[in-house]
């Protein structure tokens, strides 16, 4: 298979739906450029900012040369489309009370679709859980999808080889999570992680915003529950966080995690979070 003769991966500004950035978004090419644009972007108040730089990083090597790659060879049921290609932003509401954080995209789904979370199984049973949950409108991207209270973000945001970012892209690309929880930080009170990869990747984000994480640290696990109380001066009130296995096509394959584990700690999310009313179907999970 070779690459289509289209360059690659999606320019910025040329008309890609919900493509954050423009011809004028500056690119990070370094950590050192990362933790200056993040800052910069969270300093001046714009989530639209830190979403628009987020989506042209090319500050680890690795990944952009194997987002890029797969963007250009695709899948043999995928050839036909064109992919993204991209750092994946997160996506949903700027004002969320809850934030589901993530390990990276997923090759031929966030890196094909530009939105994470959608486009390949993973993201289907995610998707399913939080409609169920009353957290999502539409459990599709074709059919109105769109978050209630919620935001989505990855750790790392560029689609990994094997699903495995290194803790060095992880540290690299850890100013971007930090800028973005930074503007969520007011509104935010509830953070499923899911995955252990995505538990280590919190404390750092949430310390960059004032909290000061327990000693020891709490081990990650499914329906671990820890509560912070908020910084000092902050807007911001007590921040519960919860461990929740991720729901990879290993996972739910081998009953790992099922829709129900998913909906019990989407349905405590809820609650936590302080959303009124019931949530319509969490009792129509297959167990």
């Amino acid at each position: 298979m070779t690459a289509e003769p289209s360059g690659l991966p999606v320019p910025p500004g040329s008309g890609w739906p919900e493509d954050p950035a423009t011809p004028g978004t500056p690119v990070a090419a370094s950590p050192a450029q990362v933790r200056a644009l993040a800052a910069e972007a969270a300093a001046a108040g714009s989530l639209a900012e830190v979403a628009a730089r987020q989506s042209v990083c090319r500050a680890c090597p690795r990944l952009v040369e194997w987002r890029e790659q797969v963007a250009a060879v695709k899948r043999p049921s995928t050839r036909t489309e064109r992919y993204w290609g991209r750092p994946v932003p997160g996506w949903g509401d700027e004002h969320a009370r809850v934030l589901v954080l993530g390990l990276a995209p997923a090759a031929h789904g966030g890196n094909r679709t530009g939105r994470i979370f959608t486009g390949d199984r993973s993201g289907d049973v995610l998707f399913a859980s939080l409609y169920r949950c009353g957290l999502a409108i539409a459990r599709g991207r074709g059919c109105g999808q769109r978050l209630i209270g919620t935001r989505l973000a990855a750790a790392v945001r560029c689609a990994p080889p094997v699903n495995k970012p290194s803790v060095t892209e992880r540290d690299t690309c850890a100013p971007w999570l930090a800028a973005e929880f930074a503007l969520l930080t007011p509104s935010v009170r509830v953070i499923v992680c899911l995955g252990g990869f995505a538990w280590q990747a919190a404390w750092p984000m949430l310390s960059s915003a004032g909290f000061t994480p327990p000693r020891p640290r709490p081990r990650f696990g499914h329906g671990a529950e820890v509560s912070l109380a908020a910084p000092a001066g902050g807007a911001a009130g007590r921040v519960v966080m919860l461990g929740c296995y991720h729901p990879s096509q290993q996972n739910t394959f081998t009953g790992r995690v099922t829709p129900a584990m998913l909906d019990e700690v989407f349905g405590r999310a809820r609650r936590a979070a302080g959303f009124g009313g019931t949530a319509p179907g969490t009792s129509t999970a297959p167990r």
